[in-house]
């Protein structure tokens, strides 16, 4: 029988906006701050950890060579306590959640962490893309989709466009994606300023990329929540289609640094050690879409792992689906008639950040304390991944 995987603690640095207040640390450091702060909450050694699964996105220069590895010397830990890096794009550290569970269901290992980082300062978007081939997909996928026009763009598309296709099928307007924008920023100030943040955010001494002697300054909230209103968000103008475009600036997701980090162990495990864990891992999916349409995934990943839960929507108390751009998450409420209530209520990736290859746990982390707090009962996340895919995954509380 499979194992009990139980989340026992769950953190994160604050998320630095571009060239901002984190932008000086090196990945792997990042990285580490946010391990050390992990064990040292709960006052585990880290010598007991079987393996470290790090989700990361770009994974050239700074991030190359196998981050998570890096990370894991760079806290100190002792060389025995392995660790790899995944990419599974946006949802990479969510990835590196569910490969974390699986192992620990299956028996392979008893103590795993899975974490994400994600510097954008220090290595931007696309970066990646290099070499002396540098096309990423190839004649065979291009010609594959050569057929399909997208508001004048033939082929394969970038994000952006695929937010302005999802907007046209679920006849989303340019005003409700700035209104769901400010209240992105709403919820998560509102949150800040409860102090809710304080139960995940690790402080972090301020490091500025170009400025690394500068006085240091401690980081202990997100740089991105923003003071706007829907006329400052009306200005702006459309960034992928023009003049009619509906995605800008404001209704998308930041550029961020930061990273996040989780403890999974099986729930013997855990009683052994005299932990208490917050949540237990229920089920999770991964699901592949259509490439050009793209960032609608979510909603089939929702769909298959409530199935194979055998629960319905209902039955979810806190959603946290990431706002890669705000038809994502207005298109999946639709699609699957939620109680926006219920969803992001702390905020997301439109005013906290998206560091790519840490939002996966970053959400997590973020969901995993908003059910304790609510003392609701199921937790469920989602997120969109270039390529036509998404991860969904659920948890249940342990009041």
């Amino acid at each position: 029988m499979p194992r009990d995987v139980v989340i026992v603690e769950a953190v994160r640095t604050p998320l630095g906006r571009r060239n901002g207040a984190l932008s000086g640390w090196h990945p792997a450091e990042l990285t580490a701050h946010a391990l050390n702060a992990l064990v040292e909450w709960v006052g585990l050694d880290p010598a007991l950890i079987d393996d470290v699964i790090v989700g990361c996105v770009t994974q050239v220069g700074a991030q190359s060579n196998n981050v998570a590895r890096s990370a894991v010397l760079a806290a100190g830990w002792p060389e025995s306590v392995p660790a790899c890096t995944v990419d599974r794009q946006c949802g990479s550290s969510q990835q590196a959640i569910h490969f974390a569970a699986q192992s620990i269901a299956a028996g392979a290992n008893d103590i795993v962490v899975a974490a994400g980082v994600e510097s954008m300062s220090q290595v931007p978007m696309f970066s990646n893309i290099t070499g002396l081939v540098s096309d990423p997909y190839g004649e065979a996928v291009r010609s594959r989709y050569s057929d399909r026009n997208s508001f004048g763009h033939q082929g394969l598309i970038q994000q952006g466009i695929a937010a302005e296709l999802l907007s046209d099928t679920w006849k989303l307007t340019r005003e409700q994606l700035d209104e769901f924008a400010l209240a992105s920023h709403v919820k998560s100030a509102a949150t800040r300023d409860a102090g809710l943040f304080d139960d995940e955010i690790v402080a972090i001494k301020g490091k500025v990329r170009g400025d690394e002697d500068g006085e240091a300054v401690t980081v202990t909230a997100d740089e991105g929540i923003r003071d706007t209103s829907l006329e400052k968000l009306a200005v702006l103008k459309p960034v992928f289609l023009s003049p009619d475009g509906r995605i800008t600036a404001g209704n998308a997701s930041q550029i961020s640094d930061g990273a996040a980090a989780l403890l999974l162990m099986d729930a013997d495990t855990a009683d052994a050690h005299g932990l208490r864990p917050l949540a237990r891992l229920v089920n999770y999916s991964v699901r592949g879409g259509d490439p050009i349409a793209m960032l609608d995934v979510p909603i089939e990943a929702t769909r298959s792992v409530l199935n194979r839960a055998k629960l319905g929507i209902g039955d979810i108390d806190v959603f946290e689906i990431n706002e890669a751009f705000a038809p994502v998450v207005l298109a999946w409420q639709q699609a699957l008639t939620v109680d926006p209530d219920r969803v992001n209520v702390c905020g997301g990736a439109i005013a906290l950040g998206h560091p790519l290859g840490a939002s996966g746990a970053r959400l997590m982390v973020t969901l995993v304390h908003q059910l304790t707090r609510s003392g609701g009962s199921f937790g469920l996340q989602s997120i969109c991944e270039a390529g036509g895919m998404a991860n969904a995954t659920l948890i249940e509380a342990i009041q």
